[in-house]
Formats: structure tokens, sequence, C-alpha cells
């Protein structure tokens, strides 16, 4: 069980490091797509990004909670 948590941990973590990645790429092209006219599209994305890091963020430290929930249980 905990193995299986482990892992769960490293997938969420990672999925949080894509989505802080592809947040900052759409920041980085802030200015191109104020040029372009497509800032609103830009803002969206950045938002939906934010969003994304936030949640797997709560899932990685909710999973890390069980594990030493588990790990104290032992």
């Amino acid at each position: 069980m905990q193995i299986l948590l482990v892992l769960a941990v490293v997938v969420a973590a990672g999925l949080v490091l894509f989505s802080l990645a592809r947040g900052l790429i759409y920041f980085a092209q802030g200015h191109r797509a104020t040029t372009e006219g497509a800032i609103h599209d830009n803002q969206v994305m950045q938002n939906r990004m934010m969003m994304a890091r936030i949640k797997w963020q709560a899932i990685t430290i909710i999973l890390l909670i069980i594990i030493g929930v588990t790990a104290a249980g032992s």
C-alpha cells in the first residue's frame, strides 16, 4: 500500500511540475499574445494552468498526509 501511495505522490508531483511549466510558458507568451490580439485566450490558459497546479498540489499534500497517517499507525 505504501509503495502505491508513494508512486501516486510522484505522479501527482510530476503533474504539478507539468502544470507549472505550461503556465510559465503561457506567461512568457503574454507579450506576443498582446501584439497578436489574443490576450484573453492567453490569460484564460494561464488561469487554467494555475488552477490545475493548485489542484495537483492539494492532491499531493493529501497523499502525503495519508502516507504519514498510515506510517504512524504501523
